[in-house]
């Protein structure tokens, strides 16, 4: 695309330098350190660093153009100056157009909340595959295309900004998606990070307090999160959340779900929590059905409603929302089940704080028949030393044998490590644990202790991929490593 057709598309004021005049601009980024030759660069001000400080090294580097919010006062441009009301807008503004605006080519959802996000998302994914249509998704967990490989961005892309998410988006066109699932973050929302995303269908889950840090105030991250639900033509509405009111007549048409009781579209009736997961009725638009979800905690309910009614909306008839329900087989990392054919049930989880650890076990242990046993570890380095002594005494009171091993021990003794998770449960007066330091062992034994009926809960490392000591990295699949283990037990 040349500069003076992205100016035109940006709204910008073109202030023309050197002797090119007009170049061809192949990629836009707001980070010095990824000007590529061609790019046009963002110069974004924020809270420490004003990007127009860096317009002399992206010069060297190749970029053909700089866009900002205005030079500051004595400062002169050695490139092209595209002077814009909003850098973080014509960021993704730039980022879509130089893609080829890929999500007008696919059905998109997109899923934002407080909880619930990530699980919603997948499950959307999943239901909308279920119903034949090719889908892709990107989640907080990763990315993936129609093929259902799950991929992760480089860790320089923690979270992906404006030119990653389109750069995803059109990697799903050229791959044969009809669809896409997008998590949108409420940052994502207020850095403009999925602006210029064509939706097609915006879900709420829930709000509560969180990221005040960000937003300021709870008013401010709710209008940050309503900003999808006023950019997509449809909305799935949670009506169990009081804040879902501040929502109703927002989008052109909308939905709504509820699993407490609550009038609505989509209804959850008759929930059972069992070993083998979720049992529940629906009452919908498509008619009433048993529904069957192979997951742990009532909360998913909502979750199974809210993406039943984005993916009806997409065209999944109710056979195929039931199918894919029953053959969901979790997030990665998130309360994920391990099948086995003994009955033993093995959780993976994410839980990595005493908080996080509490209700995990907590809401296993209402549907398991015999005993709770529990794998963890806790970070070393500078990662919270001082959760350690209160996940040994969390670990000890919930469940009724914990294995304490290593987490992510990085520079800090494994064995200070342990003896302070150790002397956690030894100050409340409990000896249920043993120490293991090896993961891998530490996993074995667990499952070799278990019997039918019992829950093997492998807390901490969740979908990560690393297993991280003092002097070396290994990779690392939680949820193999248990397969693993069930194998040889």
């Amino acid at each position: 695309m040349r500069l003076a057709e992205l100016a035109d598309h940006l709204h910008a004021h073109l202030t023309p330098v050197g002797p090119e005049l007009n170049p061809d601009v192949t990629g836009v980024t707001h980070n010095a350190d990824w000007v590529q030759p061609g790019s046009a660069f963002v110069a974004i001000r924020g809270a420490r660093f004003d990007g127009h400080s860096f317009m002399g090294r992206v010069a060297q580097a190749g970029a053909v153009a700089v866009i900002g919010e205005g030079l500051p006062d004595g400062v002169t441009c050695p490139l092209p100056y595209l002077r814009v009301t909003s850098a973080r807008a014509a960021l993704a503004d730039a980022a879509a157009a130089l893609a080829g605006h890929p999500s007008r080519d696919l059905r998109v959802v997109g899923v934002t909340g407080t909880d619930g996000k990530t699980t919603t998302s997948w499950l959307a994914r999943h239901l909308l595959r279920a119903a034949g249509q090719r889908t892709g998704l990107l989640s907080t967990v990763g990315y993936e295309l129609p093929d259902g490989t799950l991929r992760h961005f480089p860790a320089h892309f923690t979270t992906p900004e404006a030119p990653q998410v389109q750069a995803t988006l059109a990697d799903m066109v050229a791959a044969g998606a009809d669809a896409a699932v997008l998590e949108a973050s409420s940052h994502a929302l207020a850095l403009e990070r999925v602006r210029s995303v064509n939706w097609d269908v915006a879900v709420w889950t829930h709000l509560s307090s969180e990221h005040l840090d960000f937003h300021g105030t709870l008013e401010n991250y709710f209008a940050d999160k309503r900003r999808l639900v006023e950019a997509a033509p449809f909305a799935v509405l949670n009506v169990d959340d009081p804040w879902t009111a501040g929502l109703r007549g927002v989008a052109p048409a909308e939905t709504t779900y509820s699993a407490e009781g609550q009038h609505a579209d989509w209804r959850a009736t008759d929930i059972e929590e069992r070993s083998t997961g979720l049992h529940f009725h629906v009452i919908s638009p498509l008619g009433e059905f048993d529904a069957h979800l192979p997951m742990i905690g009532r909360f998913n309910v909502a979750n199974a409603l809210a993406a039943m009614a984005a993916a009806a909306h997409l065209g999944a008839g109710w056979e195929a929302l039931v199918a894919g329900l029953a053959s969901f087989r979790g997030v990665p990392g998130r309360m994920e089940l391990v099948p086995d054919a003994r009955g033993r049930r093995v959780v993976v989880d994410f839980a990595h704080t005493p908080p996080s650890l509490e209700k995990a076990l907590g809401t296993l242990r209402t549907t398991t028949a015999g005993r709770l046993i529990v794998v963890l570890g806790s970070a070393g380095g500078p990662r919270d030393p001082g959760k350690r002594a209160p996940l040994g005494e969390v670990a000890t009171r919930l469940a009724d044998h914990a294995i304490l091993t290593e987490e992510d021990c990085r520079d800090t003794p494994l064995a200070d490590i342990l003896r302070e998770m150790a002397r956690g449960a030894q100050e409340a007066g409990r000896t249920n644990f043993q120490a293991i330091p090896d993961r891998r062992d530490a996993i074995r034994a667990a499952i070799a202790l278990a019997q039918p009926g019992d829950t093997v809960l492998l807390a901490g490392k969740g979908p990560e991929d690393t297993l991280e000591r003092a002097h070396e990295t290994l990779p690392w699949n939680e949820t193999q490593e248990a397969l693993d283990a069930l194998h040889l037990s």
